[in-house]
């Protein structure tokens, strides 16, 4: 596939070839994960929707960034558990793991008052 790709696009240098394969894979098997049977940009479309319940909450903050990093993850889990999807990328413990961290991160932006933002 690289070769027939280099032939196609000849200019450039050869490892980008190798990097745009490498990212095709890894968008593949991440998809199949977040959307497996579903709308391929379903995740991104389900966390858009939760979000839009609450106009009122500034998501450029710090603490607004890693709550979509966890709703990512929320919705992961959940897609993953209700198709029960064999996952091809981070399963279920990561996506709980990640969870968890960024309640934490959130907590402590919200303990120092958000000052960092």
């Amino acid at each position: 596939m690289i070769d027939e790709l280099r032939k196609a696009f000849p200019h450039g240098h050869p490892e980008f070839t190798k990097k745009l394969v490498q990212e095709a894979e890894l968008h593949s098997n991440k998809n199949f994960d977040y959307a497996s049977g579903g709308d391929p940009l379903g995740n991104f479309l389900r966390v858009s929707k939760i979000l839009q319940q609450y106009p009122g909450l500034d998501l450029s903050s710090p603490e607004g960034i890693a709550l979509v990093y966890m709703l990512k993850q929320i919705d992961a889990y959940l897609w993953i558990k209700s198709n029960k999807i064999e996952t091809k990328s981070e399963g279920i413990q990561e996506r709980l793991g990640d969870v968890s961290v960024y309640s934490k991160i959130i907590a402590i932006i919200e303990q120092e008052g958000g000052k960092n933002g």
